[in-house]
């Protein structure tokens, strides 16, 4: 049975997240001792968010004696793109989130051709752009999705095809299906290794520096 529930994002994570795990396995008809792998995000993303959500992943990962695998947050957002059906002509899908300072974390992906697999990502999931660099990088019959196009949809190119809000942001289906995917090919990651993708220090530490 499926189950899954969504956080409140005018409250925090760290206050939200462990009960709705509570509520998720009670509506699932699940004990914790039958969870055999836990999946997160790992990011891109805000470095709270980031923190909160790996921390408690590998809390339940070590008390709970199962795996863990981590997932780029930007993989998982193409990954809801595509499921959809909302692919461009193109078959590039650009997924963007918001990294402060007029920039983005940006993901450039391809709709898989003949055996490549579903999608194809096109860099290496630790990019940083200006964001009116990569507005200007878009082609017409490009797909984009992400909260980070919030502060700037409104000078999106006609000819692109913007995803609805619903898509936008990670979705704990998705995550769980893609992990699934990766355990079964024989996917583990390391507890003790696993670790936020911050791609840069915060402002606070730049500032020591």
């Amino acid at each position: 049975m499926l189950a899954w529930e969504r956080l409140d994002p005018a409250k925090r994570s760290a206050n939200t997240l462990a009960p709705a795990i509570a509520r998720a396995l009670l509506q699932a008809r699940r004990q914790p001792s039958e969870v055999k792998l836990v999946a997160t995000t790992v990011g891109p993303g805000s470095f709270t968010g980031l923190r909160v959500g790996v921390t408690l992943a590998k809390t339940l990962a070590y008390a709970l004696k199962c795996d863990l695998i981590g997932l780029n947050t930007l993989d998982v957002m193409a990954a809801q793109v595509y499921e959809s059906g909302l692919c461009g002509e193109s078959g590039i899908i650009h997924a963007v989130l918001d990294a402060q300072r007029k920039e983005l974390f940006v993901g450039r992906f391809r709709v898989g051709r003949n055996d490549e697999g579903p999608i194809q990502r096109l860099d290496d999931g630790q990019t940083i752009l200006p964001a009116d660099s990569w507005l200007t990088s878009l082609q017409a019959g490009d797909t984009v999705t992400g909260s980070g196009l919030a502060r700037w949809q409104d000078m999106l190119p006609q000819d692109v095809v913007v995803v609805p809000d619903e898509l936008h942001a990670p979705n704990a289906v998705t995550i769980g299906q893609l992990a699934l995917r990766e355990f079964q090919a024989g996917r583990r990651d390391d507890l003790w290794t696993l670790a936020p993708l911050y791609i840069r220090l915060s402002y606070a530490d730049e500032k020591q520096k």
